[in-house]
């Protein structure tokens, strides 16, 4: 398991990606106020980055899973927003993410004795 970064390209301002966020979250996790840790941790970002020319704004979701998961995951928000947004899946480049891995090692609990 590792971090993965989803981009979301082709958002029209920061807006546009912030208003992705909330949908994708419930894509993710259903159901905000469940008991336990979700399946997969997640979390999300802006990020620009340099088109042709000029900069362009990319929502970033990470992800702390295996390289299956994260490319199913990476289909579902794929499935979501359309064509109308490219979806890359990558693996992490900075530490942006780095609080996923610790999130899952703390909510998964000490392994067996």
């Amino acid at each position: 398991m590792q971090i993965y970064e989803i981009h979301i390209h082709e958002c029209a301002g920061t807006d546009a990606a912030l208003a992705l966020q909330e949908p994708l979250a419930r894509l993710l996790c259903p159901v905000e106020d469940h008991e336990g840790p979700c399946e997969v941790p997640w979390g999300f970002t802006l990020r620009d980055e340099r088109g042709e020319d000029d900069p362009e704004r990319v929502l970033v979701l990470g992800v702390f899973a295996s390289e299956e998961k994260a490319a199913e995951v990476r289909d579902r928000v794929r499935a979501f927003v359309g064509a109308a947004h490219p979806v890359v899946l990558a693996e992490a480049v900075t530490d942006t993410f780095d609080e996923l891995a610790d999130q899952y090692r703390i909510e998964q609990g000490p392994g067996p004795a």
